[in-house]
């Protein structure tokens, strides 16, 4: 499996780093799976909400890969870089909705879940996101549920930060089997906080 965690400026660094960690250690388990950090232009480095400069991998490929994770960070600050100026620029929805098109799954994190909703891949389909976005959220076609992960087959969303971890794990298993996840969480000493809402 490919899995491209979408970087661009304000991201919030454990929204993209966690499931990067989650998903190297489930390789390192034996899954089969590479994980890569582009940018849509390739531009490297991006710098996250933090002030993190992390190097990216390249620009996002034309063909996608098979996941499309993309984090969130700067939702409500409208001014500065994040997720809610991506919102509005258009880029990065619009790259969402061509690899849902070709196909590809996607799965937001945080605020992240904010970007798939601008990009249409949301409606009518169970979500969730920061809790300083739900109303935003609530605002757009978007099912909302009162879960940390919501999992819909090709189209997954979690809440605040931490809950990307969550996220990750989930779909280590659901991908690699319980014995991939139980060496990942063994190895992070990490156990999910929540029960996942799936479809």
């Amino acid at each position: 499996m490919e899995i491209a965690i979408l970087l661009f400026e304000g991201f919030d660094g454990l929204d993209a780093i966690g499931p990067f960690e989650v998903f190297e250690n489930a390789a390192n388990a034996g899954a089969d799976c590479r994980t890569t950090l582009p940018s849509l232009e390739g531009r490297s480095p991006i710098t996250a909400s933090h002030g993190l400069e992390v190097g990216v991998d390249g620009p996002l490929a034309e063909t996608g890969p098979d996941l499309l994770v993309v984090p969130g960070g700067g939702w409500t600050d409208r001014e500065g870089p994040g997720a809610y100026r991506e919102a509005e620029r258009g880029s990065i929805p619009e790259a969402i909705a061509a690899h849902r098109e070709r196909g590809g799954s996607v799965a937001g994190v945080c605020t992240g879940g904010m970007l798939l909703a601008r990009a249409g891949v949301l409606d009518g389909r169970p979500a969730v996101t920061h809790a300083s976005a739900l109303a935003d959220l609530r605002a757009t076609e978007a099912a909302v549920v009162d879960a940390r992960v919501g999992d819909d087959g090709d189209v997954l969303t979690a809440g605040g930060v931490t809950s990307g971890l969550d996220l990750a794990v989930h779909l280590v298993e659901r991908e690699f089997g319980a014995e991939v996840a139980a060496a990942v969480r063994t190895e992070m000493e990490y156990g999910p906080r929540a029960a996942v809402h799936t479809a």
